[in-house]
């Protein structure tokens, strides 16, 4: 970002964007802690409703798939539902912060603004 005529880039300027970009990141951020997706594995007998923050809010299991004498298909279903979820609030997180990340890029250091691996709001993301 060099200013017309070859003059330096105007740091107040940029550091007033970073602030900007900040305060879009941690407001798409708190819609994305309230917003719910729902995951769901056996025809919609498991449903398990995950936050965009990646948060497990409930799981809710029809009667009819409990067995006491095959618990283990009924957990690989909760499995299931349960990364069905997260991989729908990972979608809307994505979606909801592409942008801003795409902002954040640009081989700027934000003092891991941007988090691991690059993905804001995504803890532990290796994308």
């Amino acid at each position: 970002m060099v200013q017309p005529g070859g003059g330096m880039p105007d740091m107040q300027q940029i550091l007033q964007q970073a602030q900007q970009m900040q305060e879009q990141l941690q407001h798409a951020q708190a819609e994305l802690a309230e917003t719910e997706v729902t995951g769901s594995s056996g025809g919609g007998m498991v449903q398990a409703v995950v936050t965009g923050g990646l948060e497990l809010k409930s799981l809710t299991i029809d009667p009819s798939v409990v067995d006491p004498n095959d618990t283990e298909t009924l957990a690989d279903l909760v499995v299931a539902a349960v990364r069905d979820g997260m991989s729908a609030a990972q979608k809307v997180t994505e979606e909801k912060l592409g942008p801003l990340a795409g902002g954040l890029g640009g081989g700027m250091d934000l003092g891991g603004l941007a988090g691991p691996g690059g993905d804001p709001g995504l803890p532990g993301s290796s994308r």
